[in-house]
């Protein structure tokens, strides 16, 4: 185990050997990836300025109307509902750092990914990159493996996990009785997935 305080020095030396350092922060829906990545991202920053930036794999969610005609917009979120591809072409770019490179982001209040929304820039050397299924041992997301250089994985006892992802839809307009329908039907199903089938990270967070 380890804390987000303590990783920082760790991975600061480790991009300091390196041109660029891709580090995947990996763990459930609801474990905390974007809080996390964002508190690592402000405190590498605070330490060498403009060096980080936080890429999420959820800007890869393909579109409700593509969703609605594969009939998968209620397991929007699981592993078909992304363009799995998409996000390693991008990763394979980000590799290089000759070049800026723009990023898509999701925006959860409109519930669609927004195109050109964030540029990776040719100087920053340390790329957080997070989602849900960095880690998971199976394909096509396996082939993901050998573009990351460090791994983190966020650890959350599965109740916790629940009780977040309730709090989330309600936060998000949705009454109990919906709230914890779609926590339980798709969320925790995608949970759980991750928890059994990601790989073993190079670090854990207990989150």
């Amino acid at each position: 185990m380890i804390t987000v305080e303590d990783l920082v020095p760790e991975l600061l030396a480790r991009a300091a050997r390196t041109d660029r350092l891709i580090v995947a922060i990996a763990g459930a829906p609801g474990a905390g990836k974007s809080t996390a990545s964002a508190a690592l991202c402000e405190a590498i920053n605070a330490r060498e300025p403009g060096a980080a930036i936080v890429v999420p794999m959820d800007g890869f969610h393909l579109d409700n109307a593509i969703l609605d005609a594969m009939n998968l917009r209620k397991r929007k979120g699981s592993p078909p509902t992304f363009d799995c591809a998409g996000f390693e072409a991008l990763l394979n770019r980000l590799r290089h750092i000759g070049d800026d490179v723009v990023i898509p982001l999701f925006d959860r209040k409109l519930d669609l990914a927004r195109a050109g929304a964030d540029i990776v820039r040719a100087g920053q050397r340390m790329i957080l990159v997070e989602g849900n299924y960095l880690l998971l041992d199976q394909a096509p997301w396996d082939r993901l493996a050998p573009l990351f250089d460090v791994t983190v994985f966020l650890e959350v006892d599965r109740l916790e996990l629940e009780n977040r992802l309730v709090q989330r839809w309600l936060g998000l307009g949705h009454n109990v009785g919906s709230a914890q329908q779609r926590a339980l039907s798709n969320d925790m199903p995608n949970a759980e997935l991750v928890l059994e089938e990601s790989r073993e990270a190079d670090f854990t967070i207990r989150n």
